[in-house]
């Protein structure tokens, strides 16, 4: 078979197949050469790495690659994909999903998913990084699919899975640094400039930067075609630090619009980004990226201060009076508005005559808000069950796509902390040292900080399945279930049209006008009036008002 790798910098590359090495020939940037064999590696100045491009690390991140071709009994050929507009989002992280940390194991709880009402599954990272158990965000080789959840026909299985239950699949992916171990491509080429607060950053706007950008698109469609996975969650876009006049962003949504005509069916990008600009998800003929959606951590900020009164940090702004109503009115608290965590103003104003709301994310929680915690504490741990539910109203009956974390629709007693599992001791010592002095900042004591290296930190972080079923759990299960079925039947609670959106807050009661239905959440201490109409769905047993810590969606008669 032909093995070929692109270059520039070394004066001469081998490939070292099987164990044996085949001097390479050189065409421009690219090197080729043909020999029989599945383990192969790139030698250049007498170390082998593996290929930047590998679709297989059966050893790892720092061993050699394995041959691997797109060849798998796919039963999807009826899935015509899902549109985003009217979906609901749920995260997941494999590792942690179930007991075993399997795709095959995932794929036995997705139809919790479907009898929920869930639309779409966005599984974080699976590319690999090294060591066994992570988040995901520390990957090296970015198309190939981490060993021990199942490799990548694994993921094959898992998406054809999730087609045949009707779940469309996203995959969260990183292209904005690499993680600390097992970052080889600098020996092949120009692919490195600057770094960023994760680690070295992608060259995507200087000399040799075509075929860096090449590297992160063809890997973004690869996911999309190869494994039929339905759309991309892009990691942090803030830190893709690109000066061309065309947006490294911009040229990967041109390809996936082109893909997506070509595979017949929708295919979805997502951002994750902090700079509150709607450029990202404005279309191109509007001068924007042309994007699906991006997430919303505003929303998100404003909820957990409301929720919790925690406001140390980034939280101290969205304490401010009427924070909740004006951020779940115009998506962006800052908008052009003065941030006192980054000292200086923040934001622009979205069009929301222009912009639907489908468009941005709304949750109360992701892997990042709990598992950048100090302990990994999920909202239960200090939120009464009352409360869960009026933010699980307030996210599932908005004109924004919900998202919700994994566990999150059982109020989840496991926290999701931070982990990793570096084979080296000393990069090993450096992350578990490095978060413990962050959260001693911040007034935490070391040891009260778990040990990402601890086996027993993944072992906290997986979800008991077998809670689901008992006491309070049980009742935010049902609720959650009953309230993205109303959203589903209520067409009034799916419409993303912003400049229809009212939200009147007074104090602590919140009331979301959505047509002609109402959603009144109590988040304060005395009992509130109901609107007249029919009650569709309450957390509360009394018909006349609304005691405190509930909701009540009611349509006008």
């Amino acid at each position: 078979m032909s093995f070929s790798v692109w270059a520039p910098t070394p004066e001469s590359v081998h490939v070292r197949v099987d164990g044996f090495d085949h001097e390479m020939k050189r065409d421009g940037d690219w090197w080729y050469s043909d020999a029989d064999g599945t383990d192969y590696a790139f030698v250049i100045e007498g170390k082998a790495y593996p290929d930047p491009r590998s679709l297989w690390q059966p050893g790892g991140v720092h061993e050699a690659s394995r041959v691997y071709t797109h060849e798998f009994a796919w039963t999807d050929s009826a899935w015509t994909g899902r549109a985003l507009p009217g979906g609901v989002i749920y995260e997941l992280h494999i590792g942690t999903f179930t007991p075993e940390g399997t795709f095959d194991a995932a794929i036995g709880r997705l139809d919790h998913l479907v009898d929920l009402g869930i639309s779409f599954v966005e599984v974080m990272p699976v590319n690999s990084f090294d060591g066994v158990e992570g988040w995901g965000y520390d990957g090296v080789l970015w198309g190939a699919v981490h060993d021990p959840y199942g490799g990548p026909d694994g993921f094959k299985r898992f998406v054809d899975a999730s087609h045949a239950r009707g779940l469309a699949v996203l995959l969260d992916v990183v292209y904005n640094h690499l993680g600390p171990s097992g970052a080889y491509l600098d020996k092949f080429g120009p692919y490195f400039a600057g770094r960023n607060d994760w680690g070295p950053g992608l060259n995507l706007d200087g000399p040799g930067s075509d075929e860096v950008r090449r590297y992160v698109i063809d890997n973004a469609l690869q996911w999309l075609r190869d494994f039929h996975v339905d759309g991309l969650r892009l990691d942090a876009v803030h830190a893709l630090a690109d000066s061309r006049a065309t947006h490294v962003l911009e040229e990967l949504a041109v390809e996936v619009d082109a893909l997506s005509a070509s595979v017949g069916r929708p295919l979805t990008l997502i951002a994750e980004s902090d700079l509150n600009d709607a450029k990202l998800v404005t279309a191109r003929e509007g001068g924007g990226y042309g994007l699906q959606a991006q997430w919303s951590d505003d929303l998100h900020h404003c909820l957990h201060v409301a929720l919790t009164g925690e406001t140390f940090g980034y939280y101290e702004d969205f304490a401010a009076p009427g924070a909740l109503k004006n951020t779940l009115e115009k998506v962006f608290f800052h908008a052009g508005t003065w941030s006192s965590f980054r000292g200086k103003h923040h934001g622009k104003p979205v069009d929301t005559a222009l912009i639907p709301g489908y468009r941005f994310l709304a949750y109360t929680q992701n892997h990042d808000q709990i598992g950048n915690r100090a302990t990994g504490d999920r909202l239960p741990a200090s939120v009464s069950t009352g409360k869960l539910l009026c933010a699980a109203a307030i996210v599932l009956t908005s004109p924004y796509t919900p998202m919700i974390f994994m566990g999150e629709e059982w109020a989840a007693s496991t926290p999701w902390q931070f982990f990793a599992s570096f084979p080296d001791p000393q990069l090993a010592e450096a992350v578990r040292t490095g978060r413990r002095r962050e959260f001693s900042r911040h007034g935490w004591g070391e040891s009260d900080v778990p040990d990402p290296m601890s086996p027993q930190t993944v072992e906290n972080s997986r979800l008991r399945w077998d809670e689901a079923r008992e006491g309070d759990h049980a009742v935010v299960l049902d609720t959650y279930r009953a309230l993205i079925a109303l959203r589903r039947s209520r067409p009034e609670l799916a419409d993303p049209r912003l400049d229809r959106f009212v939200v009147e807050q007074d104090g602590e009661c919140v009331v979301a006008h959505r047509g002609t239905i109402r959603v009144v959440v109590n988040l304060g201490t005395t009992p509130v009036p109901l609107p007249q109409g029919d009650v569709l769905l309450t957390s509360s047993a009394n018909p006349s008002s609304l005691p405190p810590e509930s909701f009540a969606v009611v349509a006008s008669t």
